[in-house]
């Protein structure tokens, strides 16, 4: 078996992990707070991200050479965990996905701003195909837009805007800072809203929640193997294997079944996503490659994103 084939393998492997974390954030969402569930998440995955940050040897001070950055990226990723979270327990799992899947769309837009990066007309036509889809799922008009549409909205845009930042200032930050900020402020702020949330936790679901962690930091494992072993170009579609995983979920526990709006609209924002993967690829197609970059996803807080793992591994591509 070829690296090639082996990188693409360990990726979805690493998807339908994180389509089993999600799955667990789901059930947990029906009965706590979003906040709750981040709060002990970030809990849990603390000992597991210690073992990479201690190998940061990296003689210098945490402070952040980018304070005002290293600022909105904390708040943007607290913001976007709590979101997710919600979205996952209030919306079906494919409608999620659908929205989440916007990400590569949303970074590719943030990074005109931010980065510099230029947008030619056909990753432009491609970025509007993305937003019809988008509007397609939410179908305003004709169903009623809850706040869980909103919160997908907003983890799926937050998360955006957290990897661009990242990918802006994230050569002159050392690793260890990248990671243990908006570590730290999401367990000390979701720590904070304990005392008016807080709901006793049953021994099965405090042992969902550190499976939460567990899945999360495992999925991450196999995204770093499969991206020693496989360009990015053909790791990052892969997340799209998740809304299968959505379906078969949704059917199987929730009772859930996506109907054809949201068919229609998650093929359309796929499509897009495939498209600014693939001239990303292009020579001179971009200066920066921020969706290729980007290396993660949304909604796994206290665990760091692949692309920053991997540098915390002292493995860069």
């Amino acid at each position: 078996m070829s690296q090639q084939t082996q990188g693409i393998l360990f990726a979805l492997i690493g998807f339908g992990v994180y389509a089993l974390h999600d799955v667990l954030i789901k059930l947990l969402g029906g009965l706590y707070s979003p906040f709750q569930i981040v709060f002990f998440s970030v809990l849990f995955a603390f000992p597991l991200t210690s073992l990479m940050l201690i190998r940061d040897t990296e003689p210098a001070t945490l402070r952040p050479v980018h304070p005002w950055w290293m600022a909105v990226r904390m708040l943007v990723i607290m913001i976007a965990s709590a979101a997710s979270f919600y979205a996952f327990s209030a919306l079906p799992l494919a409608d999620t996905y659908a929205i989440l899947f916007s990400m590569p769309i949303l970074v590719t837009l943030l990074s005109i701003p931010l980065l510099g990066e230029r947008i030619r007309v056909h990753r432009g036509i491609a970025v509007l195909v993305g937003l019809a889809g988008v509007v397609i799922v939410l179908r305003p008009g004709e169903s009623s837009l809850t706040l869980g549409h909103l919160a997908a909205l907003v983890g799926a845009t937050c998360s955006a805007l957290g990897a661009v930042i990242m990918r802006k200032i994230g050569r002159d930050e050392r690793n260890v800072t990248m990671l243990l900020y908006p570590t730290m402020a999401t367990f000390v702020v979701m720590g904070a809203t304990m005392p008016a949330v807080y709901r006793p936790m049953e021994g099965m679901h405090f042992a969902m929640m550190a499976t939460v962690s567990v899945l999360a930091f495992a999925g991450m494992l196999f995204m770093i193997m499969a991206y020693k072993r496989a360009e990015a170009a053909l790791v990052a579609p892969m997340q799209y294997s998740q809304i299968i995983w959505a379906v078969f979920y949704g059917w199987l526990i929730f009772d859930d079944w996506p109907g054809l709006a949201t068919m229609i609209g998650v093929s359309l924002i796929i499509a897009s996503g495939l498209y600014i993967v693939f001239r990303e690829t292009r020579a001179g197609a971009s200066r920066t490659t921020p969706v290729l970059e980007t290396r993660s996803r949304s909604a796994t807080p206290g665990i760091p994103r692949v692309s920053l793992a991997i540098r915390l591994l002292g493995r860069k591509r």
